[in-house]
């Protein structure tokens, strides 16, 4: 079976938030010579993701 596909919609400082938490996990990991397979992959997919653009009405669309 395929696994499913999680979206997690959050705005910049959220993901700044993330972002700090992955790298501080990374870095106790590290510190205590544990593996950091899985937490560099979502650091990354966490940094590079894409940002959408949201479809905004223009006001004289509402008349």
């Amino acid at each position: 079976m395929k696994d499913a596909e999680r979206v997690l919609t959050i705005d910049i400082y959220e993901q700044g938030v993330m972002v700090n938490a992955l790298n501080e996990l990374r870095n106790d990991l590290i510190q205590e010579e544990r593996p950091t397979d899985a937490v560099d992959e979502l650091l990354l997919k966490t940094i590079d993701a894409p940002a959408k653009k949201l479809k905004r009405r223009k006001q004289d669309e509402a008349r």
